[in-house]
């Protein structure tokens, strides 16, 4: 689907807050309520949208620790088996095969290093895995949402 600068900018707005009405958002893009909803539906049904959430600050849900986790696989480990096997640990909220020596990389969000160092013991457990290398966050620096009016994609026209 072709995105234009009033789809970016309307995309832009949902994502610093989903919960804006058409309304408010039509004044900051220049559109009717009605345009920007008839907009977003077509978004929607594209799928370049592919639905509303709410931001959560982990910590207030308890979860203060946060590590990144390398997987070095054996044999030929397919992307597909990785993914089935993470997704049984709630506290990997994302994981991504990389380029390089480890065949996946895996972001873990825990109630403390301890927690992290169970998860770890766990994924580690699966008959696939060889080993892992972790390191645990200790600031982060940039959390910003992926699409925002002011931190847009170089690769959008």
């Amino acid at each position: 689907m072709e995105l234009d600068r009033l789809d970016r900018d309307i995309i832009g707005a949902l994502v610093e807050d989903a919960r804006a009405t058409y309304a408010e958002i039509g004044q900051r893009v220049g559109l009717s309520a009605s345009a920007v909803k008839r907009r977003v539906d077509r978004l929607r049904e594209a799928g370049a949208i592919t639905g509303f959430t709410a931001r959560v600050e982990p910590a207030a849900l308890g979860w203060t620790t946060e590590a990144y986790v390398e997987l070095f696989c054996a044999g030929k480990t397919s992307p597909s088996e990785i993914g089935v096997a993470v997704t049984r640990h709630p506290e990997v909220v994302s994981a991504c095969t990389i380029t390089g020596e480890a065949d996946a990389l895996l972001h873990i969000r825990a109630t403390d290093v301890r927690h992290v160092e169970q998860v770890i013991e766990r994924i580690a457990a699966e008959p696939f895995v060889v080993r892992t290398k972790s390191s645990i966050v200790l600031s982060r620096l940039i959390d910003a949402p992926l699409l925002t009016s002011r931190n847009e994609s170089p690769f959008v026209a």
